[in-house]
């Protein structure tokens, strides 16, 4: 297994490509713009893509999303975020992103296999109403939910602070001390760590 993290776009999102190193098969998690590095290292390494991955549908997550040809898969309360820039945000910034409908609508619990790896679906609401997080073994990919010693945005049009607090503490903060955390926006934790730092929790 293989995490390969690019920070990409004006809101420096973390764009990270998931990949089984036997097999090469992979998967890009939220390629939010300049998608040209991502390609280059897909292409660089061989690596066969089998789905774009959001963990939720605000523009500087989706925004690269038509630049690979895969499968795209997003939370199914996210999905109407993919073709709207005013519920995705990007109309906001005057970017107007309307990308393509999702392949695959994902609910909490799901799998999604790359390979012999697979990657859980946990869903994680608050920042967006379908955002979600993605577990395999002792790693998470946290969108926008859990950052190092932050959390999302809850400010923002269909946020909210009680969802977001309460997907963390039943969710996130029920995971092992050593579990490494890929938020959507700065840098690596681990759970232990945003339990004994993390100011809002």
């Amino acid at each position: 297994m293989t995490v390969k993290k690019f920070v990409v776009g004006p809101l420096e999102t973390n764009c990270y490509v998931f990949a089984d190193e036997d097999s090469k098969e992979a998967v890009v998690i939220d390629p939010g713009g300049d998608p040209a590095p991502v390609k280059n290292y897909i292409k660089k390494n061989n690596l066969q893509l089998k789905y774009v991955i959001n963990t939720h549908g605000h523009g500087d997550h989706i925004g690269a999303n038509s630049y690979f040809t895969a499968d795209v898969l997003i939370h199914e309360s996210d999905a109407n975020f993919l073709t709207d820039p005013n519920l995705n945000l990007s109309s906001t910034f005057g970017a107007h992103i309307s990308a393509a409908p999702a392949s695959r609508l994902l609910k909490n619990g799901d799998i999604i296999n790359v390979d012999k790896l697979t990657l859980e679906v946990i869903h994680t609401p608050g920042h967006t109403p379908g955002g979600i997080s993605l577990k395999h073994d002792n790693i998470v990919f946290t969108g926008d939910t859990l950052f190092f010693e932050g959390v999302g945005r809850t400010d923002l049009p269909n946020s909210s602070w009680d969802k977001l607090l309460g997907s963390i503490k039943n969710n996130l903060m029920t995971l092992p001390d050593d579990c490494k955390a890929y938020p959507g926006h700065g840098p690596e934790t681990t759970i232990g760590h945003e339990r004994k730092h993390n100011p809002f929790i």
